[in-house]
């Protein structure tokens, strides 16, 4: 940043706002600052009317001076004062909030829907807690059983469908599910029960 368009002895305040854009676009440093504290009451109020919240405009607010800052070199005098520049670069910002106020409103409309339809379906909180508990037990059974019961569960794959993807025997697939829901219906109905 530079420093010295404002003599050390001038007020920032008294100076004009051709003389604060001419610092505000050499990087001026005394010129940014003054530029902020007289403009961003203007450009929060604007923001806030718009949202209609104080912590967004804020964010707004913060996001046109870095806008106006990073884009010092783009702003032409003879186009408008300050003042009228950035409250375009404001009025773009809302813009983009309200826009992605939207978005978020469509995704929360959107989880919503198919939370109500995971309901209707009888999908609710109950059947999730089961599906965990359920994960969960099946990761305590041995590897072998584990494995023949996901096949079962989460594949809805026969006996011999596992039997022909694991290579083992029919027979060895049939002992290990047994073998396995026994453990797991064990285990689901001591998490149940708990006396």
């Amino acid at each position: 940043m530079v420093r010295g368009l404002l003599s050390r002895d001038v007020d920032p305040r008294e100076v004009s706002d051709a003389v604060l854009a001419d610092g505000l676009v050499a990087g001026d440093v005394a010129c940014v600052a003054e530029v902020y504290r007289r403009w961003s009451p203007l450009v929060r109020g604007l923001a806030q009317r718009a949202l209609g919240d104080r912590f967004e405009a804020e964010d707004v607010m913060q996001q046109v001076f870095l806008a106006a800052w990073r884009g010092r070199s783009g702003y032409r005098r003879q186009l408008g004062p300050p003042a009228a520049w950035l409250t375009g670069i404001a009025r773009h910002r809302v813009a983009d909030a309200l826009a992605a106020r939207g978005r978020r409103a469509a995704l929360f409309e959107a989880a919503v829907a198919r939370h109500d339809g995971m309901v209707a379906r009888g999908d609710g909180m109950g059947q999730v807690v089961e599906r965990v508990t359920l994960s969960q037990e099946l990761a305590r059974l041995p590897s072998t059983q584990r494995t023949v019961l996901r096949l079962t569960f989460y594949e809805d794959l026969t006996q011999p469908q596992i039997a022909e993807r694991t290579g083992w025997p029919l027979g060895t697939v049939k002992s290990h599910a047994r073998r396995g829901m026994r453990r797991l219906g064990g285990r689901l109905g001591a998490a149940a029960d708990p006396d």
